[in-house]
């Protein structure tokens, strides 16, 4: 095993001296080289030919699901694999091999390609699935470190991730090998991916709760006040009116002030009422027009939240107000609402 650089044998020598035993410090590191020495080999040798015959499998059934199958630590990661691919664009089903010879063929259809996961291409439930999957005329996909097994006589297609010895020190528990599978069905699902054209947007429609999909697909009609919830005072109204308003409103410190026909033609702050206490003896009683502040930011409906949000950082804003195509005021954006959407 070669030695670490300098710099990282100062970072083991650290944990030794914290109390961590030499013997555990050198195991991990022995099986984190280990297993990247055999990604690093793998991607030299795998068979990126059969890789794109794998992929032309899947595409050429656009209708099809493909069902990802394998048993005890191969079957992690079928599981895996199937939920990667689901959710980069390309429906999949995981079905234990256990389970299958035991009725869950049934979850299968004649036609769809099946991706089967065994290192050694031997085990007795893959085996015993082989004769039933030639009978649904299935494509099968095999994920083996062992091309001439069973599995791999059977398949159409063998993804071959042979690893030279696993990083147990009895090169016996699934540790590099189990890697190696994992790598090459995230290759997969990768190549898939990108040859679907699956985009940011299409990634964000199959993850509506995460992050990505919140910045995507949330607009600011989604997050926008709307109704009794926003001020809206007419320009012709008073400053005492509008704070009235204001005061009442769940969104404190702002109003829309618009005209007769609902356009927008500017907004009341509470920055506008201490300028205005400033220049204004009879402040209350003037028309908030006269104090409003004019040609206010804004945003429509439409426009993603993220955008809504962009906007009012950039300008330093708590509130945003929200038009239609015609200029009439729609809602208002608070950044109280985008915080609680976990946009920023």
């Amino acid at each position: 095993m070669s030695e670490p650089a300098d710099g990282f044998s100062a970072v083991l020598e650290a944990a030794v001296a914290a109390g961590v035993p030499r013997q555990w410090v050198q195991t991990a590191v022995d099986t984190l080289v280990t297993e990247t020495t055999a990604l690093a080999q793998l991607t030299q040798r795998l068979d990126y030919v059969a890789l794109g015959a794998a992929v032309r499998l899947i595409l050429d059934r656009p209708a099809a699901r493909v069902v990802v199958t394998g048993v005890g630590k191969s079957g992690h990661i079928a599981h895996k694999a199937a939920a990667t691919l689901s959710s980069t664009g390309t429906p999949a089903l995981y079905v234990s091999a256990a389970e299958g010879v035991h009725g869950d063929l049934g979850m299968i259809r004649p036609d769809e390609v099946v991706l089967a996961f065994s290192y050694r291409g031997e085990t007795n439930e893959i085996v015993a699935l082989l004769p039933a999957l030639t009978r649904l005329r299935t494509k099968l996909i095999a994920v083996t470190g062992r091309a001439d097994s069973t599995l791999g006589r059977h398949a159409e297609v063998v993804l071959d991730v042979g690893v030279e010895r696993e990083a147990c020190p009895h090169n016996l528990a699934p540790t590099a090998s189990t890697t190696a599978m994992l790598a090459v069905s995230d290759a997969l699902a990768m190549t898939l991916m990108t040859a679907r054209s699956f985009s940011q947007a299409d990634y964000a429609l199959l993850h509506p709760g995460g992050s990505l999909g919140r910045q995507l697909l949330l607009t600011v009609a989604d997050v926008m006040r709307t109704g009794r919830d926003q001020a809206t005072v007419r320009a012709d109204a008073t400053v005492q009116e509008a704070l009235l308003v204001m005061t009442q409103s769940p969104v404190r410190g702002v109003t829309n002030v618009v005209d007769e026909g609902g356009h927008l033609v500017g907004v009341f702050t509470d920055g506008n009422l201490r300028v205005s206490l400033v220049q204004l003896r009879e402040v209350l009683g003037a028309p908030v027009s006269s104090v409003m502040g004019r040609h206010p930011t804004t945003i429509t409906p439409e426009r993603l939240a993220t955008e809504a949000l962009a906007i009012m950082q950039a300008r330093e804003l708590d509130n945003l107000c929200v038009v239609d195509g015609e200029g009439c005021a729609v809602g208002v954006v608070d950044v109280q609402d985008l915080l609680r959407c976990g946009l920023t």
